[in-house]
């Protein structure tokens, strides 16, 4: 795992000297990305230099160091990932004739640009990966970045120049980074707390999609990148397949998953550093370590974090699977005063406008993990992929005859739903109103239970209830100065109109928005925030091709999802051990608001500064802070939204 930055001065009016100071500058601000090695490389004739900061995983020695040119001098790459199955590849590349000076990833895949080109090579690659690579005869810059999302790249022309790199700080190390924020991007940062791609929190500058190449030549305006793998297409092909397929058997399909995962497991056992797993306890990490064990003879290094609330602590369920797979298990108990701590380095760590407050736990492992091991794999990814979020379910509730919820309070209340939405038109407008208006009484669980109520009769459908659920500041505009609603580019509601089961669409929209811009965005920044690469087995390009071909019924059974994977891990583990509710991974954020944060949210919600700084309207946020300080409503997701961007506007201005 690494860092890659560079620059393209189209007008080539720099010398070598100026290319390698600026290079260098932008470089050094991924140190913690790759503390081991570093390298430049320029080319003042058509003004290219290539910035990279290495965090040495396979091949320790010097030849894994880059920017890495090919034996024939055609190719220069600057490389951020792994590919998994380099050895395959390199016997592929020995039998057609080509050399190696070492054994690093790096060189497998240079060569085989040289050999196959660029387009050919990356669909062979098994990995995660961003790349920069000059094309020196063709004199074209290709960017590259792998299928899921898992390694970020961003890039943007600022004046004559085309700045990129693996973070916006190696950018805005150039002298001709402008960083106008983007108040469209704010508004969509509002919405669902972290900004999708292609946009950033700066105007002009674009994060490359997943599983697309842009190449830029010497005379040519920017282009759209191209893309190599489409998940869309996967799961158009793997529904289509299912259909055509016909029924397998449950035990059928979990035993084709078990060997996928376990060859996806494998693979990312290979390095030349300590190495070990994230363990929660829940089904996605359990599994992974699992495998993991069942392949080493000797016991796997797994990583915990426990708190003193035990409402947010799953130390004690890591602890059981842990010892029942008999790992070398490492706890650390994590006093709030030490999850605080963490909060001033969060606009550092990511960079731009982030506000998933796991964000914090996911540091603090992160960091855990690094005093022992350099590489973690982790268990992030089977909820997309494998139907596991709650919100899959309660976005059907209440909708074509289904229960509103379990219980007699939801029972309750799915009748009175129904009720309602029967009546006719004169009746329900005024019952609607009523319900809001008592919803917002000072009435305790009373109010809310009509503050659900009127959610739930405002939902059309569960399109509705579904991007509700997701959304944070429903109404973002009226906060963001300037702005209008965002445009949703998926088109959630297009592809449920197409197809027949909700939910495949669901796990289709997350795997395209939320996993690689919230969930792998979050792993990336804060793993390598201490110089710790993670790597995601289950999100193996070929276990979610194989996933979209399975029957919706091998993944849900009635409310319950991620059935095939508890049925792969019951062989390892006992059931009881990871059968309950999902505890998410998250800080007591609407606490400690009230408590040792309040000076710090105050300053950065002051209405004056609000005011004067000019993206934010403060009449919203000052109403809601102090609902949420008088416990007359609990806003700490919404609030957070805001503090994580006033911080990050704080720490880079």
């Amino acid at each position: 795992m690494c860092g890659l930055t560079g620059f393209w001065n189209r007008s080539r009016n720099q010398t070598t000297e100026q290319l390698m100071a600026t290079v260098s500058a932008m470089s050094q601000t991924l140190h913690h990305r790759g503390p081991d090695d570093a390298g430049i490389w320029t080319d003042p004739s058509v003004g290219i230099a290539l910035g990279h900061q290495r965090l040495s995983i396979i091949d320790l020695s010097p030849t894994g160091h880059q920017p890495m040119t090919s034996r024939c001098g055609r190719y220069v790459i600057a490389f951020n990932g792994e590919i998994y199955n380099h050895a395959e590849l390199r016997r592929d590349l020995v039998a057609v004739g080509r050399t190696f000076r070492g054994l690093s990833d790096t060189e497998v895949l240079v060569e085989g640009f040289a050999t196959w080109g660029i387009d050919s090579t990356i669909r062979r690659c098994v990995g995660m990966f961003a790349i920069a690579v000059w094309d020196t005869r063709d004199r074209t810059l290709s960017l590259i970045r792998d299928r899921i999302g898992k390694k970020p790249l961003y890039y943007g022309r600022c004046r004559s120049v085309l700045l990129f790199g693996s973070e916006l700080k190696s950018l805005r190390a150039h002298p001709d980074f402008v960083g106008e924020i983007d108040r469209q991007s704010l508004s969509d940062y509002f919405q669902w707390c972290y900004i999708r791609h292609p946009a950033t929190i700066y105007r002009g500058v674009q994060m490359l999609p997943p599983g697309t190449i842009l190449t830029l030549g010497i005379d040519a305006e920017l282009p759209q990148p191209i893309s190599y793998w489409s998940l869309t297409d996967v799961a158009d092909s793997g529904i289509r397949r299912a259909g055509e397929r016909g029924q397998i058997s449950l035990a059928g399909a979990a035993e084709q998953l078990d060997e996928r995962l376990t060859e996806a497991v494998a693979c990312r056992m290979v390095a030349d550093v300590p190495l070990g797993a994230f363990l929660s306890g829940g089904i996605d990490s359990s599994l992974v370590v699992a495998l993991m064990q069942k392949q080493s003879n000797r016991p796997v290094r797994t990583f915990t974090i426990g708190f003193e609330d035990p409402a947010y602590d799953e130390a004690p369920y890591a602890a059981a699977v842990a010892g029942h797979l008999q790992t070398d298990h490492v706890e650390l108990q994590v006093t709030s005063a030490q999850a605080r701590d963490v909060i001033p380095r969060l606009p550092t760590i990511f960079d731009e406008p982030f506000a998933d407050s796991s964000q914090i736990p996911t540091f603090l492992v992160s960091q855990l993990a690094r005093q022992h091991v350099t590489v973690a794999l982790s268990g992030d990814g089977g909820d997309e992929i494998f139907c596991g979020y709650r919100r899959y379910f309660e976005a059907l509730e209440g909708f074509d005859g289904r229960p509103l919820g379990s219980g007699r309070a939801s029972a309750v209340l799915g009748r009175l739903v129904h009720f309602i939405r029967q009546s006719p038109k004169s009746l329900k407008i005024p019952i609607q109103a009523l319900v809001t208006g008592l919803a917002r009484l000072p009435m305790g669980r009373v109010s809310n239970r009509f503050a659900q109520l009127s959610r739930l009769l405002h939902d059309s459908g569960p399109v509705d209830r579904y991007l509700r659920n997701l959304s944070h500041w429903c109404r973002q505009t009226q906060i963001v100065v300037g702005t209008s609603p965002p445009v949703d580019c998926c088109d959630l509601r297009g592809r449920i109109a197409r197809c027949d089961n909700p939910q495949q669409s669901f796990q289709w929209y997350d795997s395209l928005t939320y996993l690689p811009d919230d969930i792998l965005t979050k792993v990336d920044r804060a793993s390598m925030a201490v110089s710790l690469e993670a790597r995601t087995p289950l999100l193996d390009h070929r276990v979610v091709e194989f996933a979209w071909t399975l029957p919706h019924d091998c993944l849900v059974q009635g409310t319950t999802g991620k059935r095939i994977l508890r049925e792969v891990l019951s062989r390892y583990v006992p059931a009881r051990m990871f059968e309950r509710p999902k505890m998410g991974f998250g800080v007591p954020i609407d606490r400690w608001l009230r408590g040792p944060l309040r000076d710090w949210a105050e300053d950065l919600l002051d209405e004056h500064r609000l005011r004067q700084e000019g993206y934010l309207n403060p009449l919203p946020i000052r109403q809601k802070w102090a609902e949420h300080l008088t416990g007359r409503g609990n806003w700490h997701y919404l609030l957070w939204d805001v503090l994580m961007f006033q911080a990050w506007l704080r720490q880079s201005t």
